[in-house]
């Protein structure tokens, strides 16, 4: 287990919605029905050590609560995109460990992805 989304703090997750909605010119803003609840949870577990998988679906669950107007799914997969880079591993392997990861944030992972993916994980 590691702290594997320690170094994004909240900030850094709203300046990266704020870079993906400028470059889409799309509006970049806080929603009034997810935002104080997802920074909420992010806030208390983004430093906590755990596994990879679950930083995966810590990220899921942020998509999912939408704490910013657009690309929230974006957002969080570029941070696992983020972290999946500072694994040591071979760059094919890589690439298929940000797709998984990916897929999962997006919460359109099959069983056999998310399968391969914790297996990954939990071989770290």
């Amino acid at each position: 287990m590691r702290p594997w989304l320690a170094s994004f703090t909240w900030d850094m997750i709203a300046a990266q919605n704020a870079v993906l909605c400028a470059a889409k010119n799309a509006l970049h803003k806080p929603t009034s029905d997810g935002h104080d609840a997802t920074k909420e949870l992010w806030v208390s577990l983004h430093q906590t050590e755990m596994l990879l998988h679950k930083a995966a679906d810590l990220c899921r669950r942020c998509h999912r609560m939408a704490p910013f107007c657009f690309y929230n799914g974006n957002t969080f997969a570029s941070v696992m995109t983020l972290v999946i880079r500072k694994i040591d591993i071979p760059a094919d392997q890589a690439f298929v460990i940000r797709s998984l990861a990916g897929h999962i944030v997006a919460g359109v992972a099959t069983e056999e992805e998310v399968r391969a993916f914790r297996e990954f994980s939990d071989g770290l």
